[in-house]
């Protein structure tokens, strides 16, 4: 098993640890209700297996589709496990000026890698349908403050590939 360490700031773990917050709630309140067709965002997360035969595509999701999701919400429990600091949930507001640009180090086996993959790109999947997002390349993006998170997330999970690689 190997070990790998990712560093960011203790603002950015913070808030990070906020996204992953609101996204595991996105998730139990989905599968709680039942209402995983009712939200486009959360169905991109558990995508058609057949995109020619709609019956078979419905059946399919039907049997996977709370599987799927129990998966997103462990992962994302896992990860929010690996940003926590002392035991102690960041949060933004709490963060003070002084420590905002701190470093943070956190500290990955192979599983955490794994579901911190699984849950930027599942964080990132469901902004970018929030957002109207369909291509990375798409250039005219208003002046949204989203936007800037989209590609913060999309910063932080090459770089964790990136490490991989190395």
């Amino acid at each position: 098993m190997t070990r790998m360490l990712m560093e960011m700031s203790i603002l950015e773990a913070a808030h990070l640890t906020d996204l992953v917050d609101q996204f595991a709630e996105l998730i139990a309140e989905t599968v709680d209700s039942d209402t995983i067709d009712d939200d486009e965002a959360v169905a991109r997360l558990v995508p058609d297996a057949y995109r020619d035969d709609d019956a078979a595509a419905g059946e399919f999701r039907r049997l996977t589709q709370h599987d799927l999701l129990d998966r997103r919400r462990d992962d994302a429990a896992r990860v929010l496990e690996t940003l926590r600091r002392d035991g102690v949930r960041l949060s933004p507001d709490e963060v003070t000026d002084a420590d905002a640009h701190a470093a943070f180090v956190v500290e990955l086996d192979d599983l955490a890698v794994a579901a911190w993959l699984r849950t930027l790109t599942s964080v990132r999947l469901v902004m970018a349908t929030r957002l109207g997002v369909i291509d990375d390349d798409d250039g005219d993006r208003p002046d949204d403050p989203r936007f800037g998170v989209y590609d913060w997330l999309g910063f932080r999970l090459e770089s964790l590939l990136q490490a991989l690689e190395n």
